[in-house]
């Protein structure tokens, strides 16, 4: 038995047509902001803004901003069924990675000693 592995992607036009709005009024503010450079920062920022907000806002109204907005709500809701540790589980935790590293930098540094004192000592006799 066969199992077909093509995706398939459903997008719309007019889906595709509202990202591709989005982007423009990202650039279209960016150009903005260069363009009110003689007016000042405050017109500068405000063009940005009101660019920005209303890119955001189109992006939102397409068929994958309501998709990002349903993986930011479950994931949101799957962040509260966390359960958290103590302040005491915590500095516990913290206490143990820092001996555990501690211990491993140890046994590392005599291996380390070991092998070079059989190897240059015993076996090459270079160091005398």
């Amino acid at each position: 038995m066969a199992v077909s592995s093509q995706v398939e992607t459903v997008g719309s036009g007019a889906s595709v047509a509202k990202l591709l709005v989005s982007a423009l009024l990202v650039v279209g503010g960016i150009v903005a902001f260069y363009m009110f450079e003689a007016q000042g920062g405050w017109v500068q920022w405000l063009a940005l803004m009101v660019a920005f907000v209303l890119a955001a806002l189109v992006f939102l109204w397409s068929n994958p901003g309501r998709d990002f907005v349903g993986y930011v709500k479950d994931s949101w809701n799957e962040l509260k069924k966390v359960v958290w540790p103590t302040r005491k589980e915590a500095m516990q935790m913290t206490g143990y990675v820092f001996a555990f590293a501690v211990i491993m930098a140890t046994f590392l540094w005599l291996t380390d000693v070991t092998v070079g004192w059989v190897i240059f000592d015993l076996l090459l006799g270079w160091r005398d």
